[in-house]
């Protein structure tokens, strides 16, 4: 999870203070309102933080807070800005990076059937695909972003040019031979750069060593088994399935004033094992609780999401943040767990305590999603559940 220092946590939340004056009044709006329910007071009400949305960073947003020291769930904003019709708190959402959990869980299955090997090379899974300067990169290495595989060459270097290229359709494979065309970022397990190539490769892996498709194995593992019946990995699909809240992305029109466009009909294949998945925030927190119970990844293999490696950020120099599918943060004293996504229009994080004291689960409809910075309704969110970055 991106989150920002106790400085920086705080000149942001005083940033939408003063923002909020400008942002409508501090009322539900009747979405909220009807599915905001009176529930434990040990759970943090957000009830603030959503009120008064559509607002200039978000035009939606769903959140559902669970966990053993209470429960609380609420919505606010507009399916669409076009009929101003309330959100549905149970729309689908783009969740983007967050697929990356579901990709490390059914590796991780498939290591603890003896089928995959961590410490094994990928390019002995692949090796008609993984050239000989990344003859070292280990599977693990893949999953907590310490192969030194730098990303994929994609089409565009601004939003509006790859608005325009939204359709296009990007092979998998083709990804990686971009990718393991240049010349390697660092030595591997040396250092950690959080980028999709690994996924990419991870979800190559999963292929070859199963015989079928990534999305069936997801879908087969863990999909069906815990009823999560509205995720699915869309594959060249472009439309949402389904209900969903329309996700808008500022940027350029074509009058050269600058607005928001809707995004969301735009196909991910340039995420595929690394940001594609669709779900809603029921089935994400189903998935987090059974997660970190120890429901889905069984026994030693677990710890692989819970483990940092000991080496240093390609790009800042601080320690490393990402394990195998999650990420940790220091929030109100305690360590939380868990992964944040963007594509555009959308951002989504799941997030829990260690044990599952407390759970986490958003979609906002970003219209900065994939910026540099955290989305600030995002953040309120984040910050209002957990408690400000402590070291």
């Amino acid at each position: 999870m991106r989150t920002p220092t106790t400085r920086t946590a705080r000149t942001l939340l005083a940033a939408a203070l003063l923002l909020g004056v400008t942002a409508g009044p501090a009322a539900l709006s009747p979405a909220f309102a009807a599915t905001a329910p009176a529930v434990a007071a040990a759970a943090p009400d957000l009830s603030a933080v959503l009120a008064g949305l559509p607002i200039a960073d978000a035009t939606a947003a769903l959140v559902r807070i669970g966990g053993t020291e209470g429960a609380w769930a609420g919505s606010t904003g507009v399916r669409d800005l076009e009929s101003g019709a309330a959100a549905d708190p149970a729309g689908r959402f783009r969740a983007g990076s967050v697929t990356k959990v579901f990709t490390a869980a059914t590796v991780l299955q498939l290591a603890a059937e003896g089928r995959i090997d961590l410490d094994r090379t990928a390019r002995s899974y692949l090796p008609e695909l993984i050239p000989g300067r990344y003859a070292t990169v280990t599977v693990r290495q893949l999953l907590n972003h310490t192969h030194g595989i730098p990303a994929a060459d994609l089409p565009g270097e601004t939003v509006e040019e790859w608005y325009a290229h939204r359709f296009d359709v990007h092979d998998p494979e083709d990804l990686v031979r971009s990718a393991t065309a240049k010349p390697r970022e660092f030595r591997p397990g040396t250092r950690q750069h959080y980028l999709n190539i690994g996924y990419t490769i991870a979800g190559l892996v999963v292929e070859r060593v199963t015989g079928d498709s990534f999305e069936h194995q997801v879908e087969r593992r863990i999909l069906r088994p815990l009823g999560l019946r509205d995720t699915y990995l869309p594959g060249r699909e472009a439309e949402i399935r389904g209900s969903y809240n329309h996700g808008y992305q500022l940027m350029r029109l074509d009058d050269g004033t600058t607005g928001l466009r809707d995004a969301s009909v735009w196909r991910a294949t340039d995420g595929w094992a690394a940001g594609d998945l669709v779900s809603t925030t029921a089935d994400l927190e189903r998935f987090t609780r059974a997660l970190f119970a120890g429901r889905v990844v069984r026994g030693p293999l677990l710890e692989e999401m819970f483990t940092l490696p000991r080496v240093a950020d390609f790009s800042t120099g601080a320690p490393a943040a990402y394990a195998a599918g999650l990420s940790m943060k220091r929030l109100g004293g305690r360590e939380v767990w868990g992964k944040t996504g963007g594509r555009w229009g959308y951002n989504t994080a799941i997030a829990s305590t260690r044990h599952g004291e407390r759970t986490l689960v958003y979609s906002v409809n970003a219209t900065d999603a994939k910026g540099q910075d955290m989305n600030r309704t995002a953040l309120e969110i984040m910050l209002a559940t957990y408690g400000l970055p402590s070291e």
